[in-house]
């Protein structure tokens, strides 16, 4: 059935370098940005945090950290999609508070925060276990964003290849609340797209009655 999500995901591809005269909008980054911020999270949690970068030094700088890929400087906007580490520790009060935004009776509450740090004891129990799961969340985001952009008409390319403590020390960040899950460059194509390549559906899909 082919409709325009069905043309979206036709387009979209690992774009390798992108056009560095054409530019996002600010109203096209804010909804590919807003596809984002209304992704799932487990627990509702948000675990993640998203920085859009378009300061070219800084770009500049980021990209020898990425292996020198030539997507870090020649898109548009750079996402770097951080995994949330301590936001997610019962002790910060933060998971009280975002469970307290269903505003349910205290010890409901309760209930649910003990739940939540039941189920997630081993989890929760370092800062290694714990983006391992949150850093899992963020490519829930990061599908709806590149999703999102090509469905109008805008490139990305997801990337893992980065030394990710080079990358967190260029970005002075604060590792215990943050540490850096996947770098996800948007722009316009320069070249013409590849041909998407893909095992057969019937290989891929089982249907189970």
């Amino acid at each position: 059935m082919q409709n325009n999500f069905t043309k979206a995901m036709d387009f979209r591809h690992a774009c390798k370098i992108f056009d560095e005269g054409k530019k996002i909008s600010d109203e096209e980054m804010m909804f590919i940005m807003d596809a984002a911020h209304r992704s799932p999270s487990s627990f509702g949690m948000e675990a993640w945090k998203f920085l859009v970068i378009t300061n070219e030094e800084l770009k500049a700088k980021i990209r020898p950290a990425c292996w020198d890929q030539v997507q870090i400087t020649s898109c548009s906007h750079l996402v770097v999609v951080l995994a949330g580490i301590e936001g997610v520790k019962v002790e910060t009060g933060i998971p009280k508070k975002r469970f307290a935004r269903r505003e349910m009776p205290e010890d409901k509450l309760e209930f649910y925060l003990g739940l939540y740090a039941g189920h997630l004891d081993t989890t929760l129990s370092s800062d290694e276990n714990i983006y391992a799961w949150t850093a899992r969340q963020t490519y829930i985001a990061a599908g709806n964003m590149m999703s999102a952009a090509a469905y109008i008409g805008i490139d990305s390319c997801p990337i893992e290849g980065f030394d990710k403590t080079q990358l967190e020390q260029i970005l002075n960040l604060d590792t215990s609340k943050h540490q850096v899950s996947m770098v996800l460059p948007f722009g316009y194509r320069l070249n013409e797209q590849s041909t998407q390549l893909r095992e057969p559906f019937a290989d891929i899909v089982e249907f189970i009655k």
